[in-house]
């Protein structure tokens, strides 16, 4: 099987870089005040292997930076943070583009979307990333009508899509049949990914613990309806949360298991599951997916160690 390695979090690698970071602005406040920090952070994910670097585009919406501020400069924001990512990619081979088209009105957050504006919000995102990514990544997906609002508003766009689905991370959820935050099935995801001409079926922003699984029940569901999809895995490195929290809220402390050399323990599992797409959410940074490529590409694909991060 063919592994392909994603980027991870955008948002902690910079705010351990120590570029400006702070709510309600997020990933979104450095691309406004430091862009160099944001192509920084891209630069040590393809340092580290990444074949696709996601654009810093998560914390463009109102949601972040506010109904005024996305109305006034949301596309020329997103036109930056896919320049940004398209200049990395280009010095460097094989890498590609993703464009993140976020959640609209709060991460983990199904009952608040709202899909007579979603696709509204949707447009200045797609317009401003259009010139500069390769692909296209539907992430952290609480529910699916999330994806069925992008499959709308890309309409007839060739370029491959990607959906990623966010999955309960409760205590008591690795022991039950995996489910999306709204509580619907792997097997509907599965089939609305498929409706929305979907390349790419993903998991993402929960814990490892819940992804195995979910990846066996997608796999089953893609097999079962004659497609061929890959399927993918990027987890967070922070505890679970309670139902009711949205993501990025706080800056939450994130596990000590989850180092490393424990997050490729997890990733191995992914791949025996049937991912053939692995990297990381917030909090796995470039040394994370240095560990991954080292440990699960063959030698001669693997890339060099990362140079030491200049982090404080």
């Amino acid at each position: 099987m063919n592994l392909t390695i994603l980027d991870g979090g955008m948002g902690r690698e910079l705010q351990r870089s120590g570029a400006p970071f702070r709510q309600p602005e997020w990933s979104a406040l450095a691309l406004i005040e430091a862009p160099e920090a944001v192509t920084r952070a891209h630069q040590s994910f393809v340092a580290a292997g990444a074949k696709i670097i996601t654009t810093n585009s998560y914390a463009l919406v109102p949601f972040h930076i506010g109904e005024a501020r996305f109305a006034a400069q949301g596309q020329a924001l997103a036109a930056l943070a896919g320049r940004l990512a398209r200049e990395v990619a280009e010095q460097s081979s094989g890498v590609r583009v993703a464009g993140s088209l976020p959640p609209l009105f709060g991460s983990y957050r199904p009952d608040l979307f709202d899909p007579d504006r979603a696709v509204g919000q949707l447009a200045p995102l797609i317009c401003g990333l259009s010139p500069y990514v390769d692909l296209w990544l539907a992430e952290t997906l609480s529910a699916t009508s999330e994806a069925q609002a992008v499959a709308l508003a890309l309409g007839d766009d060739a370029r491959p899509r990607w959906y990623s689905f966010t999955l309960r991370d409760d205590a008591d959820a690795h022991r039950t049949a995996p489910r999306l935050r709204s509580g619907e099935s792997i097997e509907k995801a599965t089939a609305v990914a498929i409706a929305g001409r979907a390349d790419a079926l993903l998991f993402n922003c929960s814990q490892p613990e819940v992804m195995a699984s979910a990846v066996q029940q997608a796999r089953a569901a893609i097999v079962a309806a004659g497609v061929n999809l890959a399927v993918g895995v990027y987890a967070n490195a922070f505890p679970p949360q309670k139902e009711e929290a949205a993501a990025n809220e706080d800056l939450l402390p994130l596990r000590a298991d989850l180092d490393p050399p424990g997050y490729l323990a997890w990733a191995r599992k992914w791949l025996d599951a049937g991912a053939s797409i692995i990297g990381g959410c917030c909090g796995i940074g470039p040394e994370h997916i240095a560990e991954i490529a080292a440990g699960l590409l063959p030698p001669s694909s693997s890339p060099a160690p990362p140079a030491p991060s200049l982090r404080p």
